[in-house]
C-alpha cells in the first residue's frame, strides 16, 4: 500500500502535533526553551541539536519522491482542494518544534521561549527576534495573531475545534503573544504552540479559504516552492538565507538542496519509476513485494539499498471501516459477524507472506496499548461508570477471531452466521435476508490504485459469498473517494489512522459524536460513545503519567471493543529502499521510526 501510506499518515501526524499535554505544575510561571509532558524537556536549554540526527550532515543533492494521486492546492491549511501531504510539514514552521524522539515534548522554534500558567489556563510565547519569512520580513507578533484567528475561523477542520477553547489572543509586549483559554485544558498550550504561522499581508484581500495553486503561502520554512505543475509534481528549494539554520532544533536537518514531489496514476506506475531511477525512495509496507519485487538493476549493481527502521509507535487503526451511520451495521453483532468473516490469517499469508502481525488493537505495539483479558485497576476504575452502555468484550476482555489459516474459515463462518441470526437475519434461497424479506446489501468503495486492497477487498467478498452476501464493489479516483469520503457516503472503505505515543485532543476529532454529523472529520465509523469521550477528557487532565496511560488503555478497549473496523496487518518496521547515497544516522533512531520528521527531514545525500 505504497499509494496512500503517508497520505493519511500526514493526517494522523498531525494527531501528534496536537497531541502533548503539560505535566508538573509550579508555583510560579516562568519562560522555558520546550515544554514536557511530564517532568522537563531531556534537552538542556544549551543544547547543541536533536539526538537523532548529524548536526554535521553536508548539504547539498536532489531528493526525489513519488505519490499516487493528484494536487489542486498549495495550502495545505484549508479544507478545500487536495494538497500534497508534505507540504504541511516540510513548507511551514510553528512557534515551537516537536522532537520525535521525545513523544511529550516541544522545543522553542519561531518562539525563542514559552511560558504557561500553572493552572493552565493561559500560555505566553516570546518570539525569536531573528525569525523572518522567506520573503526576509520579520514575522510580527500580529502575523502570528492574524494566522491563529485565521485558521481558527476558516481553516481546516483540525484547526477549529481547539480555537472553540480560545477565549482572547493578544499581544504582549514588541514580541509576546498570550492565549487565554475558556477552560483549563493542559494540552492547549501545546497545540497552540504547533499552528503553522503565515504573513498576513500576503492575504490581504484575498479569500483564504479559497486559495489553490494560485497563490504560493509564504512562510519562514528552511524550504521554498519553487517550480510545480498541478497534479504532476512540486519542487521545493532550500532557502540559503533560511533565518533558523543555527537553531538546536534545525542543526543537522533539512540537509538536501531540492526536494521534488511527483505524483503517479497508481503504485505501479510509480515503483516503475523507482526502478528507473526517476525516485530516491520507495517505501514498501508489503512484506511480501520487499521480498519478491527488489531484484532489479540498480539493487543489484548497489546504486540502492533497502533499510529496516524500527518503531515504538502505536500500530494505529487500518482494515475497512463499517459506517454505523447506515442502518445495516448499527448492530454491533452485524459487526461482529463482519469480523469473524474476515479471514486475516488466510489473507496475510496469501498477500504478505504472514511476515507482519495483525493489529490487534488501535494502540497495539505500544505502552498504550490495552492489556490482555479484563480490565484491571485504574482502567476498571474509568470503565465502571459506564459498564451498561458498553459492548460486550470492553470491560472482561475482547480480541479478535484467530482462524485455522484455510480458505474456508468453516468455524468463522458458523460463527458469523449464528451472530447473523441473532441480529434477526437468516439465509433465504441462498441470499442473507433480514426479517422484512429484504437482502444483506452493502457497498464497498475503493480508492483506484491499490492492488493490495484490492486483493483484500475481493478475497474478503469471496468469503462473505458463504454467508449470502454479495457486496457491490465500487473503485473511483482519488478525487471522487475524498468527496464521498467527507461526506460519509460509504457502506465500507479502506479506513487508515495513524496514532502517536502521545495521544490528546485530536481524538475528539477521530472518535466524537460531533463527526456523525459535520463533515471531514476522522470519524469514518460515526461512533457515537460518551464513554470514548469521558476516556478522551480523562487524559486530557491527567495528572500523572499513569493516569494518562490508563485513560489511553480505557480508550483502546472501547475502541476495538466496538468493532467499527476490520483490522489487517501492520509494520512495526519500516521497510525503505533508497539510492545508496541517502544517508540517515542508523546508530541512533528516534523512537517514532520513519515518521513524519525522518525522511528526508534528518537524511543527508554523501556524495
Amino acid at each position: 500500500m505504497r499509494s496512500d501510506f503517508f497520505h493519511m499518515l500526514g493526517r494522523a501526524a498531525g494527531a501528534f502535533a496536537t497531541a502533548c499535554i503539560l505535566g508538573g505544575t509550579a508555583a510560579i510561571a516562568q519562560p522555558s526553551h520546550g515544554i514536557s509532558m511530564y517532568g522537563d524537556p531531556a534537552l538542556p536549554p544549551d543544547f547543541v541539536s536533536l539526538p537523532h540526527v548529524n548536526p554535521n550532515a553536508p548539504k547539498g543533492g536532489t531528493f526525489v519522491d513519488g505519490q499516487v494521486g493528484s494536487f489542486d492546492s498549495l495550502n495545505p491549511h484549508i479544507r478545500k482542494g487536495r494538497v500534497p501531504w508534505q507540504l504541511r510539514f516540510i513548507a511551514h514552521e510553528s512557534l515551537m518544534q516537536r522532537s520525535y524522539d521525545e513523544p511529550f515534548t516541544l522545543y522553542g522554534l519561531i518562539a525563542e521561549s514559552i511560558e504557561v500558567d500553572p493552572e493552565a489556563m493561559w500560555v505566553e510565547f516570546t518570539l525569536n527576534p531573528a525569525a523572518r519569512f522567506s520573503d526576509g520580513t520579520p514575522i510580527t507578533v500580529e502575523d502570528v495573531i492574524w494566522s491563529y484567528e485565521t485558521l481558527g475561523t476558516v481553516g481546516h477542520p483540525r484547526y477549529l475545534g481547539s480555537w472553540s477553547k480560545v477565549a482572547n489572543i493578544e499581544p504582549v509586549g514588541e514580541r509576546g503573544v498570550r492565549l487565554t483559554f475558556n477552560e483549563a485544558n493542559r494540552e492547549l498550550a501545546l497545540i497552540m504552540g504547533l499552528r503553522p504561522i503565515l504573513k498576513k499581508a500576503q492575504w490581504d484581500g484575498v479569500d483564504f479559504a479559497e486559495s489553490g495553486v494560485d497563490i504560493i503561502p509564504i512562510s519562514s520554512s528552511p524550504y521554498v516552492i519553487t517550480d510545480f505543475e498541478p497534479g504532476r509534481f512540486v519542487e521545493l528549494s532550500r532557502n540559503e538565507d533560511y533565518w533558523g539554520a543555527d537553531l538546536p532544533v534545525r542543526r543537522g536537518t533539512n540537509n538536501i538542496d531540492t526536494i521534488r514531489m511527483e505524483f503517479f496514476g497508481d503504485g505501479t506506475a510509480m515503483f516503475e519509476a523507482f526502478k528507473g531511477g526517476l525516485l530516491s525512495t520507495m517505501r514498501e509496507t508489503s512484506a511480501a513485494n520487499w521480498e519478491r519485487n527488489y531484484d532489479f538493476a540498480r539493487m543489484d549493481s548497489g546504486e540502492v539499498v533497502r533499510s529496516i527502521i524500527p518503531h515504538q509507535r502505536p500500530s494505529g487503526i487500518t482494515g475497512l471501516v463499517m459506517n454505523t451511520r447506515r442502518p445495516i451495521f448499527q448492530d454491533w453483532r452485524v459487526r461482529e459477524a463482519m469480523i469473524q468473516a474476515f479471514n486475516f490469517e488466510f489473507i496475510n499469508e496469501t498477500l504478505n507472506g504472514s511476515v507482519d502481525p495483525r493489529i490487534t488493537s488501535y494502540f497495539s505495539n505500544s505502552v498504550l496499548s490495552m492489556n490482555e483479558g479484563a480490565a484491571e485497576g485504574r482502567v476498571a476504575e474509568l470503565l465502571a461508570p459506564f459498564a451498561s452502555d458498553l459492548l460486550p468484550g470492553t470491560i472482561e476482555g475482547y480480541a479478535l477471531p484467530v482462524s485455522d489459516g484455510s480458505e474456508a474459515n468453516r468455524a468463522g463462518i458458523r460463527r458469523a452466521l449464528a451472530l447473523f441470526e441473532e441480529a434477526g437475519y437468516s439465509v433465504i434461497d441462498g441470499v442473507m435476508t433480514d426479517p422484512d424479506g429484504n437482502p444483506f446489501a452493502f457497498e464497498i468503495v475503493n480508492k483506484i490504485g491499490s492492488a493490495e486492497v484490492d486483493s483484500i477487498v475481493a478475497i474478503y467478498a469471496e468469503a462473505l459469498s458463504r454467508l449470502g452476501i454479495t457486496p457491490v464493489i465500487t473503485s473511483i479516483d482519488s478525487a471522487q473517494y475524498k468527496e464521498r469520503t467527507d461526506a460519509y457516503d460509504f457502506d465500507m472503505t479502506w479506513y487508515r489512522r495513524g496514532l502517536s505515543l502521545s495521544p490528546g485532543n485530536e481524538q475528539m476529532l477521530y472518535w466524537g459524536a460531533d463527526g456523525i454529523e459535520a463533515p471531514g472529520t476522522r470519524n469514518w465509523m460515526g461512533m457515537n460513545s460518551p464513554a470514548a469521550e469521558a476516556m478522551i477528557s480523562e487524559m486530557l487532565n491527567a495528572s500523572s503519567q499513569d493516569n494518562y496511560r490508563a485513560a489511553v488503555r480505557a480508550l483502546d478497549r472501547i475502541l476495538t471493543a466496538g468493532r467499527y473496523v476490520i483490522p489487517v496487518n501492520h509494520n512495526p518496521v519500516a521497510r525503505l529502499a533508497h539510492n545508496a547515497n541517502l544517508r540517515f544516522r542508523a546508530d541512533r533512531l528516534p523512537m517514532y521510526g520513519d515518521w513524519i520528521g525522518f525522511q528526508p527531514d534528518v537524511w543527508w545525500i554523501e556524495e
